[in-house]
């Protein structure tokens, strides 16, 4: 039970950021569409200077963000510490792409003028993600404190078995002991 608890915490904040980062990718890749066939007086999307870089960094951070939380959910799923290493590296990753973003977002409201409301969808969910994005890359960090919120990078619990499952064998030793019966390999 103690070993679950960073998991029971982690694992709907995964699902709340995947669907939050599927919409801004739905969301952000119709305004860029729209600005790429010219159509930036759109009722629905308008903008400013900022808006074609925030754009670009929003789709860019929903995209890796969207693929990190397919290394999450394997970690949330097996929870041991060599599943961590590739679910923190590309959560960190997405989470550095959104904190961008947001920095774009902030620019393009403080910038000002018409914004549509898909555009507007766009930066609040960007500015939302910054936030749960970060505390999800605290939650599967947790372990590194204390082993009871997950699993470390230095818990081994399944590591010191060899061939068979004895303690202290070699992990790359598979064999049996004197070589392969009826063949020239010893």
């Amino acid at each position: 039970m103690a070993q679950t608890v960073g998991r029971n915490i982690a694992a709907p904040l995964l699902f709340l950021n995947l669907i939050m980062y599927l919409i801004v990718i739905g969301f952000a890749s119709w305004a860029v569409n729209r600005f790429v066939d010219g159509q930036t007086n759109h009722p629905s999307l308008g903008g400013n200077g900022a808006t074609h870089f925030f754009l670009t960094f929003a789709l860019l951070a929903s995209v890796v963000g969207v693929i990190s939380k397919f290394a999450g959910a394997n970690h949330i799923r097996a929870w041991r510490s060599d599943s961590l290493a590739a679910a923190a590296s590309s959560s960190l990753i997405a989470w550095a792409l959104t904190a961008l973003a947001f920095g774009f977002a902030c620019k393009e409201i403080n910038i000002g003028g018409w914004r549509g409301w898909r555009l507007r969808v766009v930066e609040a969910f960007i500015i939302i993600l910054t936030f749960t994005q970060l505390l999800y890359v605290l939650l599967i960090h947790a372990g590194m404190y204390s082993s009871k919120y997950g699993p470390g990078y230095r818990d081994m619990d399944y590591a010191g078995t060899g061939a068979g499952g004895m303690a202290g064998g070699d992990p790359a030793y598979k064999g049996t002991a004197g070589g392969v019966p009826g063949s020239r390999v010893v």
